[in-house]
């Protein structure tokens, strides 16, 4: 049987390789991937007790959470392609030198 140790122990390695990814990289896409892995390390956290405890709450919860990284991550791609049509790079570094 799993329990929950060992969901929160997954959920904290996803956290972990996410929060290694975000900020090692300098890749906006594998950012933005990282930043996703993050969110569905969270959601498993979320889901593990809400199952662990007997409740729908964490479910609900992650539902909504899972609607809201879907909508960043269809505008978050849809900036990174326009920039890299622009400057026909994806870099983090070359963010720093547009205009607000």
């Amino acid at each position: 049987m799993i329990g929950l140790e060992q969901y929160l122990i997954v959920s904290a390695v996803m956290f972990g390789l996410g929060l290694l990814g975000l900020v090692i990289r300098r890749n906006v896409l594998v950012m933005l991937m990282s930043l996703e892995l993050m969110l569905n390390a969270a959601n498993l956290a979320l889901v593990s007790f809400s199952r662990f405890n007997g409740d729908l709450d964490g479910q609900v919860f992650v539902f909504f959470t899972i609607t809201v990284a879907a909508a960043e991550v269809a505008v978050g791609l849809a900036l990174v392609i326009a920039f890299f049509r622009k400057r026909h790079s994806a870099g983090v570094d070359e963010l720093k030198s547009m205009r607000l």
